[in-house]
């Protein structure tokens, strides 16, 4: 293996009604919506990202939010949960922040080295905050409605649920460089680098599970980071030459992406660090306006009309405050 990954670059799930998500990720996580796009491939559907600051790989989770999209069903062959970094201490914060919001939330682990919150976004994904006694230097977003000494830091981990996991870990081991951390009770750690939150990958074997049903409150894929594109190519025909089902270099004007299965089913994509989402608007504009890739702007005004009205909360963008 020539290539490795730096670690996690995003996540993106199934929601159902955009402004509902707009709520939930803004408001209750404190994130900031970086982009509002389309889905490339159902341009009449949104793609949301939210993140830190500036969308930087390793704090993003994205949406497609489908009106009227079935509830799926969270087992095998999927990400079963997506956790963020907090600091060491905040979760008390947290419980009392979601309560006030109507959100239920609960420790699910607490030792000396890691505790973990599990709340559900409204359309029932399951996410995690890990206060871990490491500290987590990476800058949170400066939010209106999350204080920062609280606020996420970026993605810790990801649960990937699958039925034999020996499989999977030999596919993260083998062709994306993870290495093993730990090992305990049905759950396999590997992590990326230093092993340092965000790049974290939790294996967990389950022959009770039921199979992952791919609809609203699901992770449809999780990215790995490549830093270039020159890389990614490398990285491909590596795994092309291993036998993978390894997708095209797909455009996504803020990264390009490969995809391919796993061995548990689970989609991987690895996508580049670059160009970033300042590319097509300014820093502190990022997420304000509806943006489109070059092939698609001739399609904005059909695309404007069929998509949901939504409105950001003023918190997403200080220059709103300001105004």
């Amino acid at each position: 293996m020539t290539v490795m990954t730096q670690g996690l670059h995003h996540v993106t799930a199934i929601a159902g009604a955009p402004q509902r998500n707009i709520n939930f990720y803004i408001t209750g996580l404190g994130l900031r919506l970086v982009k509002k796009t389309v889905n490339f491939d159902d341009p009449g559907t949104y793609h949301l990202y939210y993140g830190d600051e500036a969308g930087r790989p390793g704090s993003l989770i994205t949406f497609f939010p489908w009106r009227g999209i079935q509830q799926g069903r969270v087992g095998a062959g999927q990400s079963t949960s997506t956790a963020f970094s907090v600091p060491a201490g905040s979760l008390g914060w947290w419980t009392e922040h979601f309560a006030a919001l109507g959100a239920e939330s609960r420790i699910t682990s607490e030792s000396s080295s890691e505790e973990r919150l599990l709340v559900s976004d409204p359309d029932g994904l399951q996410i995690e905050l890990v206060a871990s006694s490491v500290t987590d230097p990476r800058d949170p977003w400066d939010s209106a409605s999350v204080p920062a000494e609280y606020a996420i830091r970026g993605q810790h981990s990801s649960v990937l649920t699958v039925r034999h996991p020996e499989q999977t870990i030999a596919l993260l081991t083998n062709d994306l460089g993870l290495t093993i951390v730990d090992e305990s009770a049905g759950r396999t750690r590997l992590a990326a680098g230093d092993g340092s939150a965000g790049t974290i990958v939790d294996v967990i074997g389950s022959s009770l599970a039921p199979d992952g049903l791919g609809a609203g409150g699901t992770v449809h894929h999780i990215a790995f980071r490549v830093p270039d594109h020159a890389t990614q190519q490398a990285w491909r025909e590596e795994l092309v030459g291993k036998g993978h089902q390894v997708t095209g270099i797909l455009d996504r004007q803020y990264f390009t992406s490969i995809y391919f299965r796993e061995p548990g089913g689970v989609l991987f994509e690895i996508a580049t660090d670059t160009p970033g989402f300042d590319i097509d608007e300014p820093l502190l504009e990022l997420g304000r306006s509806l943006k489109l890739p070059p092939w698609l702007e001739p399609s904005r005004e059909q695309i404007e009309h069929s998509v949901a009205q939504i409105t950001l909360p003023e918190e997403n963008n200080p220059a709103l405050g300001a105004a």
